[in-house]
């Protein structure tokens, strides 16, 4: 299981990672990570961010609980995504190994491609829901 941190700021731009690993390596995608055993889901989208990106971070409402089967890859993920907001710091990369790229994007000029788990948070986000 991972989680992903739906980040915006005040311009309403949303900070994306590009993943350098599988599964989606080469996408764009939410910052996050695995569930470690004992941990809460809101417990891990902070440790998280604060270790890939070096901000400390409000976690707030789920927006949605993304099951993903890859039956090519043979891979189940199952990603609850939460909305987030910085509390602390500036983002930088601090898994280059794990990440090629951050940034923010303006919901006009979102790069491409997107994982699977951006895509379904961005029509959530975008519908309302």
């Amino acid at each position: 299981m991972g989680v992903g941190a739906f980040i915006t700021d005040s311009a309403g731009r949303l900070l994306l990672v590009k993943r350098s690993r599988e599964p989606e390596a080469g996408h764009w995608g939410l910052p996050g990570g695995k569930v470690d055993f004992g941990e809460t889901i809101a417990q891990t989208c902070a440790r998280e961010i604060l270790e890939e990106l070096g901000v400390e971070i409000a976690v707030g409402d789920l927006i949605c609980v993304v099951d993903q089967i890859d039956h090519a890859a043979g891979t189940h993920w199952v990603a609850p995504v939460f909305r987030a907001s910085i509390v602390g710091g500036e983002p930088s990369n601090r898994e280059p190994q794990a990440l090629a790229e951050i940034g923010w994007f303006g919901p006009g000029d979102l790069p491409a491609p997107l994982t699977v788990s951006t895509q379904r948070a961005l029509q959530i986000d975008r519908s309302g829901a």
